[in-house]
């Protein structure tokens, strides 16, 4: 069974610009190489009213217990300035020991890394399975998430299909490789705030009603006290006010209308209800007449230690010399969605530059990662 390298791949898959949502491209490089390794692969694409359609991938190679997934996506963010990128942003060029491009971190080269440890504990298997590998790659992850994981998992479960564990490739360490392993998330929480007044002269405000102070009181309402001190498991929630609108051009009108929106990362002392209800409580305590949009793009969860979490640090610790950090720190992450099926963690290569202009990670830790993935399958797939 031919060994795929997992530089080059990484590599090729850079070189497709699959800013969100990815077309499909990047997908079907991946399924040309898991076939070859005797994947079976299901290409599919979702599509909702008022949203852009998304190509998604599934692979499965064996068919019994237990199924073990590697998750990630194929898409990425924009490349900004690209004049200050030092190399071409889809290059996927090799530099002073780095791969350059957007994408390599964040987070094209682990998926890669997953696919050549498949490849080479097949090798040593002799292709035999004691259990089930399977890939779920969305080209979604990084903008709406609508019609990416979730919908794959929708599907998964009307065909009766499980998985078992989950590994989500995202870049977890924060300077150095084998820091950090995610277990858990924060949830997100939106709000948009809207403030009605009555549209006046400035000079006669008597005869009209400024919504401006209504919408500071309120904000500042809910900024008076931190809604929790954290806790073991996670740090404390927080609210950020990240924008304030009124639209209003004119130097003497005083405006009908002021806006706000606001997001709160929140850990498990919350749920999605009680947290509404205390920011709710807050917001009426100002006084004054408001409305709000809710919007939570993923709760809060903890992944308790097991199988997976030990299989993920044990492998860590053997290639990197370090026992990483069992984190919940960062943002969010499909594995929002997949807790909900099984068991998942989360542990890619060095995230410093995700996002940025030069993105570019080491390629010895491309290598690192692949023999860690390689150690995670062997152990996992022993467990049986």
């Amino acid at each position: 069974m031919t060994e795929i390298d997992p530089i080059s791949l990484s590599q090729d898959l850079i070189r497709v610009q699959s800013v969100t949502p990815d077309t499909g491209d990047g997908l079907d490089i991946l399924a040309v190489q898991l076939e070859k390794l005797g994947f079976t692969c299901t290409k599919m694409t979702f599509e909702e009213p008022g949203t852009e359609a998304v190509a998604n991938l599934y692979a499965r190679l064996g068919d019994t217990a237990p199924n073990f997934c590697f998750a990630g996506h194929t898409d990425v963010v924009p490349v900004g300035a690209a004049k200050k990128w030092s190399v071409s942003p889809f290059s996927g060029d090799i530099k002073d020991g780095q791969l350059w491009g957007r994408g390599a971190a964040d987070m094209k080269s682990a998926i890669a890394a997953f696919v050549a440890a498949t490849s080479r504990y097949l090798n040593k298997t002799d292709g035999k399975l004691n259990g089930s590998l399977s890939f779920l790659i969305t080209g979604d992850e990084e903008g709406p998430a609508v019609n990416g994981t979730r919908k794959v998992l929708d599907w998964l479960d009307e065909r009766g299909e499980k998985l078992d564990y989950c590994l989500v490739g995202e870049p977890t360490n924060p300077e150095e490789l084998g820091q950090m392993i995610k277990v858990g998330r924060r949830g997100s929480m939106h709000g948009t705030i809207t403030v009605h007044g009555i549209q006046g002269h400035v000079a006669y405000p008597h005869m009209a009603h400024n919504p401006v102070p209504d919408l500071v009181k309120i904000l500042s309402e809910l900024n008076k006290e931190p809604l929790d001190a954290g806790n073991d498991q996670f740090q404390p929630s927080n609210l950020e006010i990240i924008d304030i609108h009124v639209g209003n051009e004119s130097q003497n009108v005083i405006p009908c209308e002021a806006k706000a929106r606001f997001n709160v990362r929140f850990n498990n002392e919350y749920t999605p209800e009680s947290l509404q209800a205390e920011l709710s409580a807050r917001m009426n305590h100002a006084g004054v007449a408001y409305d709000i949009d809710w919007w939570v793009s993923g709760e809060s969860f903890l992944t308790p230690a097991g199988p997976l979490s030990a299989a993920v640090a044990t492998a860590v610790e053997k290639h990197t010399g370090r026992m990483p950090d069992l984190s919940t720190t960062g943002g969010t992450s499909d594995a929002r969605f997949i807790k909900n099926m099984c068991p998942v963690v989360e542990f890619g290569l060095v995230g410093a530059t995700m996002h940025k202009v030069d993105e570019h990670v080491a390629v010895q830790d491309i290598e690192t990662l692949t023999a860690i993935y390689e150690s995670v399958i062997t152990a996992i797939l022993s467990n049986k």
